[in-house]
Order: C-alpha cells, then structure tokens, then sequence
C-alpha cells in the first residue's frame, strides 16, 4: 500500500510548528514550486498545497496528527490508517452496499484528497495563479494600492457564472435526474460498494442551462482580461508573498482558486530598513562634533528634528522613536528612526585653524 506523505515534512517543518511558521513555509514553497514560474514544478506545488490546506485547518490537522500514516524508521508503516483496517474479514463486506458520499469528505478530510474507496464529493476548485510587483521602498514601507491586468479562466459576466442566457433559466439535467450526484458500484475484493460522484455534466447544480450562454458556451466561465486591485499592506517586506483568497481561476461548478503575489522593493538610495527600523547615515561637520548643534533632516514621511550632543563621535547612533516601518500586524505601533553619525574631517586647514588646533593640542585635547 502507498504510504501517506508526511506533510511537515513536505514544508519543511517540525510537528510542533506554529500556523505563522506553517504560513511562512508554503508561501515560500509556492512562489518556488509554482507552475506559472520558470522552473516551477506543477507535482511539487500539489503537494506542499496539500500538505498546507490540512496543516493550516486546526480541525484538520488534528485529524491528521491523530489518525494520519507514521513510520516508524524502519521503512514499516507505523499506526493510522496505513495498515489497513484490522480487525474486520473481507466475508464482512461481501455483498454489501454502503454510500460512501458522506464518508468522503470525512476520508478527504484527513487526507487531503478524495475517500480511500474512490467515492467522496469534495469540490472543485480552480487553479492558483501567481505574479510579481515591484513597489518603491517607501511605498514598502507606508502602503500602497497596485491595479494589475491579468489573464485567467474567470466567472462570466454575462451569465454570472448559471451558464445559461439571460431570459432562459434552467432545466433538469438528464444525466442524474437532478440529484447532482451519480452512484456508481465498484466490485472490489471486499465484495460490491457503491459510491457516489459529483455529475460531471451539471457540476451537482442538479440543472443545466435551458439556452447556453453565448459568451461561455454554458461552462459558466471562460478566458478573460481581469484588472486586479491589490492593497499592499504599510511594513510588507522585499520578497514576502500575498495571497488574494479566491482571486485565481475560476473552474466551472466549484471554487475559485487563489492569486500568489509576490512583491519586490525597489532599494532606497539613502534609507536602509533593519526589521521595523530605519536607518541612515548622517554627515555632520568636526565643529558640529566638537560642540554639539540641532539639525533637521528629511524622514519619509516628513521633517525629522535632532539634537546631535556635544562631544558626538562617528558611528555614535541618534533614535527617534516611533518614526519607523509601522508593524504589520498593528498599525498603531511603528519601530524607530537610527541616524548614525559620520564625521567629516577638513581635508586642508587655514593658518588660523592650524594655529587653534596647536592650541587645543596644547590643552591636551
């Protein structure tokens, strides 16, 4: 029997993980593996998807840590359900007819996947697609809105997605006698199980287009030009991934897919970021230095007043609280502003400075 992945293992992290760290992961895993992407691999993406749509559910992935396959390193599949179902004969299934419809979505569940037996009626749903923005550093660093013209099988418009045109409505479909599912039996070595499958021709809606949609052809949906608003939140930083629920292609009878957007920061010629810090290097004269002086300089997001001590040495580090990236996760909160001072020293001096300097060197300074 195939042995049930290990999904902390396909993310790459440890059971005792937290849903940031199982977040950080996939995210990480998806802009690499994506389809979409040169060098993507479609398998590799399903997977670390998989892995992450059980590991992310609380519900799920206690599921999976109590019933799913272990092993126990020496290749031998360990408890769950890998061993089979002991304690029951194959003569306790014979001939017997079980709906497996509702255990499907239990064993899809667990799984990640459709019931072990074939069945299940877990729904449809459509592809993920990814892009890339690039965005300046201080639009990183304060927020910004992007609108982005992408190509993707969307919902038409035209029909809102019944398939049927405008004035027509619906009629029962032929195919499952408007159940929506179809029940098919499967003879198995345990003996005759019948199971039950979503209509593929009205997708369970249990009806079908009276006319079909012109624009559609009565899919539902089609290939399409679609402009996305993209709200990029204040503190993203360069290379971190968004995902937009539901915004990925539509699949005729199921859920949309999500959108991956990956953002880029362009790098800022003075300001550096340090996590929610920011830092620049600030020149002041030796006499500034020596004496100390209130200067202005120019922050992101205004005028930024300091007050450089007398006796200030290079590398010394002014903070002005508060005047930094604002945190992510609370807007009300930001980190500091790091001004590290560099002291620019006279490359010639006047007779009258060399004569001051003896002095000051007379004075042992």
């Amino acid at each position: 029997m195939t042995k049930t992945k290990n999904y902390y293992d396909l993310l790459g992290v440890s059971k005792d993980a937290s849903k940031d760290d199982i977040k950080k992961a996939f995210y990480k895993l998806a802009a690499k593996y994506h389809p979409d992407k040169k060098g993507g691999d479609e398998a590799k993406f399903k997977e670390v998807n998989e892995a992450y749509q059980v590991l992310s559910d609380e519900k799920k992935r206690k599921e999976y840590d109590t019933y799913g396959q272990t092993f126990n390193g020496q290749g031998k599949q360990g408890g769950g359900f890998g061993q089979g179902f002991g304690g029951f004969n194959a003569s306790d299934f014979q001939d017997m007819n079980f709906d497996f419809g509702d255990l499907g979505d239990i064993f899809g569940d667990m799984f990640g996947g459709g019931s072990p037996f074939g069945g299940g009626s877990r729904q449809k749903r459509g592809r993920d697609i990814s892009l890339e923005i690039d965005i300046p550093f201080t639009e990183a660093i304060f927020g910004t809105e992007r609108n982005v013209l992408i190509s993707k099988i969307g919902i038409c418009k035209t029909c809102s997605g019944t398939g049927a045109q405008k004035g027509t409505g619906t009629v029962t479909c032929s195919i499952c006698n408007g159940q929506g599912k179809i029940r098919d039996v499967k003879r198995t070595p345990f003996g005759a199980f019948q199971s039950v499958r979503t209509c593929d021709t009205c997708h369970g809606k249990g009806t079908v287009p009276k006319e079909k949609c012109h624009d559609c052809r009565g899919m539902g949906v089609h290939s399409m030009r679609e402009e996305i608003n993209i709200n990029v939140p204040a503190g993203i930083n360069n290379g971190e991934m968004m995902r937009l629920n539901q915004m990925g292609e539509a699949v005729s009878g199921g859920t949309s897919g999500d959108l991956y957007v990956k953002v880029n920061v362009t790098p800022h010629k003075i300001w550096k970021r340090e996590v929610n810090d920011l830092v620049i290097k600030h020149s002041i004269k030796l006499t500034d230095a020596l004496l100390g002086v209130k200067q202005t300089i120019a922050g992101l997001d205004g005028d930024i007043a300091i007050d450089i001590p007398a006796g200030a040495n290079t590398g010394e580090i002014l903070r002005v609280r508060s005047r930094g990236v604002p945190d992510v996760h609370n807007k009300t909160k930001r980190g500091d502003v790091l001004i590290k001072l560099d002291i620019l020293m006279p490359k010639k001096l006047s007779r009258q400075a060399m004569r001051l300097v003896d002095e000051l060197k007379e004075e042992g300074l």
